[in-house]
C-alpha cells in the first residue's frame, strides 16, 4: 500500500540524488577545464570531451530533478489524500515512462563505456587523444550506469507501491 512515507522517501532520495548527480557534472566539467588548459597532452584533450558531454547532461539532469522533486512530492501526497485518482491516472504514468527510460539509458551507458573501452585498447600509444578519449568515456558511462541502477532500483520498488495502490482502490 503506498503511503506519505513512501512517498516522501521516493522524492528525498531521488531529491539526494539528482545532487549527486550535479555534483559529479559540476567535477566533471572542472576537471576537464584543468585538462584543457592546465595539462594539454593530447591523452587529456581528448579525455576533456565526455568530460565536458556527459558532465553538461549529468548536471543539467541532476538540477532539473532536483528544482522539481519538491513540487511531485506534494502533488502526490496530495493526490493520495485528496484525488486518489491522480495517482493512476498521472503518478502512474509518469513512473512508467520513467522506469522505460531506464531501459535506454542502460542500454546507452552500456554501448558508451563499451565503445570507451574498445577505443582505449585498440589505440596504441601514438594515438593519446583517442586513448584518453575512449578511457574517459568508458569511466564516465559506468560512473552514470551506477547512479542510474540505484535510481531504478528505487523506481522499481516505488511504482510496485503505486500499482498495489491502484489495485487496491
Amino acid at each position: 500500500m503506498l503511503t506519505k512515507t513512501d512517498i516522501e522517501k521516493y522524492f528525498l532520495a531521488e531529491k539526494q540524488e539528482s545532487l549527486l548527480f550535479l555534483a559529479i557534472g559540476i567535477t566533471a566539467l572542472v576537471l576537464a577545464l584543468v585538462f584543457l588548459l592546465g595539462l594539454k597532452t593530447p591523452f587529456y584533450k581528448g579525455a576533456a570531451i565526455p568530460l565536458i558531454t556527459i558532465g553538461v547532461l549529468l548536471g543539467t539532469v541532476g538540477y532539473t530533478v532536483y528544482k522539481r522533486s519538491d513540487a511531485d512530492r506534494v502533488r502526490v501526497v496530495y493526490a493520495l489524500d485528496m484525488i486518489p485518482g491522480d495517482i493512476a491516472g498521472r503518478e502512474l504514468p509518469r513512473m512508467e515512462t520513467v522506469m522505460k527510460n531506464f531501459i535506454i539509458y542502460r542500454y546507452t551507458e552500456i554501448a558508451l563505456a563499451l565503445a570507451g573501452l574498445l577505443l582505449f585498447f585498440s589505440c596504441n600509444a601514438d594515438r593519446a587523444f583517442w586513448r584518453g578519449l575512449g578511457l574517459t568515456l568508458a569511466i564516465m558511462a559506468m560512473t552514470a550506469l551506477a547512479a542510474d541502477y540505484f535510481a531504478e532500483k528505487r523506481g522499481k520498488i516505488y511504482i510496485n507501491a503505486i500499482r498495489l495502490f491502484v489495485q487496491q482502490r
